[in-house]
């Protein structure tokens, strides 16, 4: 009966580990790439928006002033209309 050394199992990585690795590094990578990407889409869509926001508070303000000069403009009208009516009656 011949004794026979016991193998011994290899210590290190195997090109199946190494595999695994690879692939799950790659995944880790897409997957921080693609929310760098839509954090990115995010940030400037945003930006446009705000940039949007603004302008329609402006108009808005815009408005509001031209309509109290409209206003303004209606009331001196009629009260100088009055005035004008007042003077040629009382000739």
């Amino acid at each position: 009966m011949s004794v026979q050394p016991k193998k011994r199992k290899e210590n290190g990585v195997t090109l199946g580990m190494f595999s695994v690795i690879l692939i799950s590094m790659s995944i880790a990578v897409i997957l921080a790439f693609f929310k760098i990407y839509v954090s990115n889409r995010i940030y400037y869509e945003s930006k446009i928006v705000n940039k949007r926001y603004r302008e329609v508070e402006a108009l808005k303000a815009e408005r509001k002033i031209l309509q109290r000069k409209v206003e303004a403009l209606k009331f001196k009208s009629e009260v100088l209309d009055t005035i004008f009516d007042l003077d040629e009656a009382g000739q």
